[in-house]
Formats: structure tokens, C-alpha cells, sequence
């Protein structure tokens, strides 16, 4: 058990770490090419929009099983 809350707590520190990272990096849009050498590591629109999927996905799927 301890093993697997290890594995979560990595993740989310792993997560969260990056997130910090990214969001003191300028972004490339603002500065254009200049931006090149401090691009993020994560696109976190696209993160976010899979994570809308991600979770309105398992949300029908839970309302469809939970019907039968």
C-alpha cells in the first residue's frame, strides 16, 4: 500500500513540478521566435482539453453502467 501511495504522491509532485516550471517560462506565442529557447515543456490547452474528455468519457460511461 505504501508503495502504490508513493507512486500517486511521485505523480503528482512530478505534475505539479512541471506545471510550476512551465508556468515561469514565457510563452512562444507572446515573443514569436525569441520565445524558441524558453518554450514550455507542456502544451497545457491540449492537456486540458483531453482531460475534459477524459473525464466526460468516464462520466457517461459510469451513467450507462450504472443504468443497466
Amino acid at each position: 500500500m505504501r508503495t502504490f501511495f508513493g507512486m500517486i504522491l511521485g505523480a503528482l509532485l512530478l505534475a505539479g513540478g512541471v506545471y510550476v516550471y512551465d508556468s515561469m517560462q514565457t510563452s512562444s506565442v507572446a515573443n514569436g521566435e525569441v520565445a524558441g529557447v524558453n518554450r514550455t515543456i507542456v502544451n497545457w490547452d491540449v492537456a486540458k482539453a483531453d482531460w475534459d474528455a477524459l473525464r466526460d468519457r468516464a462520466h457517461r460511461d459510469w451513467v450507462r453502467i450504472s443504468q443497466k
